[in-house]
C-alpha cells in the first residue's frame, strides 16, 4: 500500500515537495489556506522577486523544472552601484564569469510549481483549507474550510508543515511542552515599486543594465531593483519602520517624492506610477524565525519558511526552502521508518538554516552600508586575486553560498577562518609597509645629514 502525506501549504517548498514525493509513490494530499491562484491570478505589491542561484535550479532540475524557469529568468553576474549623483559601479558576484544568480518572479514561480504539482496523478490539491489541530502522533490533520466552514480531517503517515512563516501547524506544535520558538523581527520594512518596460535607451526594453542587481545603498536604508522578463524592475524599497527616514516619517507620496529627488534621483526619472507605487503598496514587515525541535510525534515536520524562516538579503530562501524539500525526499527513500528518516532530515538541516539565518542578516549590513565603500571594493577584488591564485584554499563567502552547494555551516565555518587569515594576512602587510617606510626616512635622514 502506498504511504500517504498531508502537506500543509501549497507554496514554493509544498509544492516541490508534492512533486517529489508522488514520483516516489506516496498519495500526496496537499492543502492551502488560500484561493487557487490559477484562478485569482498574482497579488501585486507585495512580490519581492526571487533570485536563484545553484540550490535552488538544483532542486528544479530534479523536478525537471529548470528549463522551464531559466524562459522566465534574468541573468544577473553582479551587482550595480548606484550613488546619489547617479554614478555606476558595477560589481561582479565572482571571479568566475559562468556564475550568475537569476531573477525570478515569485508567482510564476509558485504557478509553476502548482502546476507541476496537478499534473501528479497521486497529488491531491484542495485550496481554502486552514489548519486547525493536530494529533502528530496518529498523523491526524483538522482543517476547517474558509468559504463554508466545513470541518474536516486527513489522516497519513507523514504531516509536513509548508505552509509559511507564519505556519499555522508550526503555531499549534508550539502548544506542546519543549518546543522552543523564537522570532526576531527586523527593524527594517519593505515597499515594493516599479520601473516600467522603455522603447528606446541603450538596454532597451530594459531602463536599466538587467544584466545587475542594482542597489542604491544609503547606510540607513537601501533600494534595490531586479530585472523582469518583460523589460520592467521590481524595485523594492528597505526603510527603518520608525525614526528619520523611515516609513512612518515619509508617509504619503509627496514627502516621498521630494525624499527621492534627493537619495534616488536617476531612479525617479524611470519611475511614471511612483506616486500611486508608493501609496497604494503596503510596507512589509520581515523577521527571522529560529525554532527547535522541527517534528513531532515521529510524523509531523516543518519545512521552509515554517521551520527557519530568514530575511531575503542573501537571496536564499526561496534556495534553502527547495535544499529541505531535497533533504527530505532522500531520507525518506533512504529509510521505511518515518520517524528515523525525519530525524535524519532535522539532523542535517537545522544547523544550515542557523547558518543561513546568520548570514542573510550579516549581508543585510554588507548590501545597505559597505557596498558604496572604496574599501569595500577592494577587499572583493582581493577576495577575487586570492580565489585565482588558490581556487581550492580560499573560496570567498559569496561564491560558496550561492554558486555552490556545499551546507551552508559548512560555508559559514570556512567563510570565518578565510577572514582571520585574510585580517592576519593584511596585518603583516601593514606593519611591513609600516618597517619599510621608517627603513626610507631613516635612510634619508642619515643622507642629508652627512
Amino acid at each position: 500500500m502506498a504511504r500517504r502525506v498531508v502537506i500543509v501549504g501549497a507554496g514554493l517548498a509544498g509544492c516541490l515537495l508534492a512533486v517529489y514525493l508522488a514520483r516516489d509513490g506516496w498519495e500526496v494530499d496537499l492543502r492551502e489556506r488560500r484561493d487557487d491562484p490559477r484562478e485569482k491570478g498574482a497579488v501585486s505589491g507585495r512580490s519581492i522577486n526571487l533570485a536563484l542561484s545553484a540550490r535552488g535550479f538544483k532542486a528544479l532540475r530534479r523536478a525537471g523544472l529548470e528549463d522551464v524557469m531559466l524562459r522566465d529568468a534574468v541573468r544577473m553576474p553582479g551587482r550595480m552601484i548606484h550613488s546619489r549623483s547617479g554614478s555606476l559601479a558595477f560589481q561582479r558576484y565572482s571571479r568566475n564569469p559562468a556564475h550568475a544568480i537569476v531573477s525570478v518572479s515569485r508567482s510564476k514561480l509558485n504557478l509553476t510549481l502548482l502546476l507541476a504539482a496537478a499534473a501528479e496523478p497521486r497529488v491531491r490539491i484542495v485550496f481554502n483549507q486552514r489548519c486547525t489541530g493536530l494529533d502528530a502522533a496518529r498523523g491526524t490533520v483538522e482543517f476547517v474550510d474558509d468559504r463554508t466552514s466545513a470541518v474536516s480531517s486527513a489522516q497519513a503517515d507523514l504531516v509536513v508543515g509548508a505552509d509559511g512563516a507564519f505556519s499555522a501547524l508550526r503555531g499549534v506544535m508550539q502548544k506542546v511542552e519543549g518546543f522552543d520558538y523564537d522570532q526576531s523581527w527586523l527593524g527594517h520594512g519593505y515597499k515594493e515599486l516599479s520601473i516600467p518596460a522603455v522603447t528606446t535607451g541603450p538596454h532597451a526594453p530594459f531602463a536599466l543594465d538587467p544584466a545587475a542587481l542594482h542597489i542604491w545603498p544609503r547606510g540607513g536604508s537601501m533600494m534595490i531593483a531586479l530585472p523582469n522578463r518583460d523589460g520592467s524592475f521590481t524595485c523594492t524599497l528597505f526603510w527603518p519602520h520608525t525614526g528619520a527616514g523611515s516609513f512612518a516619517a515619509i508617509a504619503d507620496a509627496r514627502s516621498a517624492r521630494a525624499h527621492f529627488a534627493r537619495e534616488y534621483p536617476d531612479a525617479l526619472a524611470l519611475m511614471p506610477t511612483f506616486d500611486n507605487d508608493f501609496t497604494n503598496n503596503p510596507v512589509g514587515w520581515m523577521l527571522t524565525v529560529r525554532c527547535q525541535p522541527w517534528s513531532q510525534g515521529g510524523r509531523a515536520v516543518l519545512v521552509g519558511d515554517a521551520a527557519h524562516a530568514i530575511v531575503p538579503f542573501f537571496g536564499q530562501g526561496a534556495n534553502a526552502s527547495f535544499e529541505d524539500c531535497e533533504a527530505l525526499a532522500d531520507a525518506l527513500r533512504a529509510s521505511p521508518d518515518v520517524a528515523a528518516a525525519i530525524a535524519r532530515y532535522e539532523g542535517e538541516r537545522k544547523r544550515n538554516a542557523d547558518a543561513i539565518a546568520r548570514m542573510a542578516l550579516e549581508n543585510f549590513i554588507e548590501m545597505r552600508d559597505k557596498t558604496a565603500s572604496r574599501l569595500f571594493r577592494l577587499r572583493k577584488k582581493a577576495e577575487h586575486a586570492l580565489n585565482a591564485i588558490a581556487p581550492k584554499l580560499f573560496v570567498p563567502r559569496y561564491d560558496m553560498v550561492s554558486f555552490d552547494t556545499i551546507p551552508y555551516a559548512d560555508a559559514l565555518a570556512r567563510s570565518l577562518r578565510q577572514d582571520r587569515v585574510v585580517a592576519a594576512g593584511a596585518l603583516v602587510v601593514a606593519i611591513a609597509l609600516v618597517g619599510l617606510v621608517a627603513l626610507a626616512i631613516r635612510t634619508l635622514t642619515a643622507g642629508s645629514g652627512s
